[in-house]
């Protein structure tokens, strides 16, 4: 079986972070192992506490897996502060991963900035190109390569500056601002576009944590990065499908609407 790092935060709500990254790991085929950049107290209606670990620590858990575990593959989310992202950038020259794929989380899909200016100057400086692939949403990538993305073009000419700049693969992710749920792959100096299915879900907490992931798990297990990208956009569609509803919030989606066997069945009402 094909091994899989994760390298996020915890989410005591489930629904993000390195908890959305175990169960799409797990349902897409691969085993999941992990290093915690920091734990959150979070639910579906917000975080009320972060506590980070320190950069030694992190170090240590991405030594301990790479040293037994040998992952093919490796999953970043959030990463807040420049000492974590120093780390994870020294180990990632260290033991040279096969596939990284950075899931960029900076700015919130509404707009807001999620980490300070100079933890962003280090992901660009340190971690960005050490990537095989960047997940930007529309406004990550507005902050990437300055300037506003108002539409299909904007978004193309946005992930080829993005991809030259850090000289790796960008998945821009579209969104309901821009097209929807078209996604736009730059890779290799091409241009695909990924059309998807509109689901009318309002619970899409850790979607962006779920797409990285399902496609780094393809990815380990020798799809190519095209493939990767569809097979990941038809895992979400269907974890999105599946409108689990729970909480009070924006509710977490559904990762194993596909579980089946004796161990997943229910008690008899």
């Amino acid at each position: 079986m094909k091994v899989v790092l994760t390298i996020a935060g915890s989410d005591s709500g489930g629904g993000a972070g390195i908890q959305a990254d175990i169960k799409t790991m797990t349902m897409n085929g691969v085993f999941a192992a992990s290093a915690v950049t920091a734990l959150t107290a979070q639910n579906t209606t917000g975080v009320q506490g972060i506590f980070e670990v320190s950069p030694e620590f992190l170090g240590l858990q991405i030594d301990s897996v790479f040293t037994d575990l040998a992952p093919d593959a490796v999953k970043i989310g959030m990463v807040a502060s420049e000492g974590l992202i120093e780390v994870i950038a020294d180990r990632l020259r260290l033991y040279r991963p096969r596939w990284t794929v950075v899931d960029p989380v900076m700015v919130a899909t509404s707009g807001a900035r999620l980490i300070r200016e100079e933890a962003v100057e280090c992901l660009c400086r340190e971690l960005f190109p050490l990537a095989d692939l960047l997940t930007p949403n529309v406004p990550e990538a507005e902050v990437l390569c300055g300037e506003k993305i108002s539409n299909p073009a904007d978004m193309e000419r946005a992930a080829a500056a993005i991809g030259e700049k850090f000289s790796c693969a960008v998945l821009l992710k579209g969104g309901h601002a821009v097209n929807d749920a078209n996604d736009l792959l730059y890779a290799n100096g091409r241009l695909t576009w990924f059309n998807g299915r509109r689901i009318p879900n309002p619970n899409t907490h850790g979607t962006g944590c779920t797409l990285s992931s399902a496609i780094a798990s393809n990815l380990a297990k020798g799809f190519s990065l095209e493939e990767s990208v569809r097979r990941a956009k038809e895992y979400i569609s269907g974890a999105l499908a599946a409108m689990l509803d729970l909480g009070a919030g924006s509710g977490p989606m559904a990762h194993n609407f596909a579980l089946t066997g004796p161990f997943a069945e229910e008690a008899e009402a």
